[in-house]
């Protein structure tokens, strides 16, 4: 029970809360989405509403999430944190290790990096609609700026914790397997120019047949 529960929040914080602030800036430009975020009257959002706004939470969160991986994944591999190349061998024999690695940490980043996106679109159909003309440009911004830039260092630090929690965990290997495996070989085979051991015997210095008394053939001439 304490693994579904702990996997069912890493789900609703990657997807379905950046998904529903997403949702919050379509109401703002959309009437029925509104209607089901407060529904009609005093009677409040109903069942169906309730039902729309999980569903498009969702959906808003994965695309939320899509877009997080074509810019903020971007971000942090330009700035030097690379995703490293992991043993993926190991993987069976470790797999409840790596599975909190991701409840602890690579959900975290994908809820900083999604909310980051979808506070980004909430924010600009939220200026664009004619509800924003109540408020003057100045702190909204501000606030957004501030948000912006919490989200985005803790994106970058969750996804750092899980890249070096799953380089411990399962290791690394060989950008280019070919590569590795011709340098081992490399490696291993003997050097045509490294020095022999000493038998007793010399090389002749000269070739034969080089030189007076040196053919083999002639006598003492």
């Amino acid at each position: 029970m304490d693994i579904i529960s702990t996997r069912n929040f890493g789900l609703l914080i990657a997807y379905v809360i950046p998904g529903f602030i997403c949702l919050l800036g379509v109401a703002c430009m959309s009437e029925p989405v509104w209607l089901w975020l407060v529904g009609a009257g005093t009677a409040g959002p109903s069942v169906g509403g309730v039902l729309f706004v999980g569903v498009a939470s969702v959906g808003a969160g994965m695309t939320a999430s899509v877009v997080r991986w074509a810019l903020v994944d971007s971000l942090h591999r330009f700035t030097g944190l690379r995703r490293p190349t992991l043993d993926e061998a190991r993987l069976s024999d470790r797999l409840a290790a790596f599975d909190y690695l991701v409840e602890q940490h690579y959900r975290y980043y994908q809820f900083y990096g999604n909310s980051l996106v979808s506070a980004v679109a909430a924010y600009l159909m939220w200026r664009w609609s004619d509800v924003s003309d109540r408020f003057p440009p100045g702190p909204p911004e501000l606030l957004l700026l501030v948000l912006g830039g919490v989200f985005l260092a803790g994106s970058r630090d969750a996804l750092r914790n899980y890249y070096a929690g799953s380089i411990v965990l399962l290791g690394t290997i060989a950008a280019n397997p070919a590569e590795e495996i011709e340098h081992d070989q490399r490696q291993a085979s003997p050097d045509p120019f490294q020095d022999q051991p000493d038998d007793g015997r010399q090389a002749d210095p000269c070739p034969v047949g080089d030189g007076p008394g040196r053919s083999g053939q002639g006598g003492e001439g």
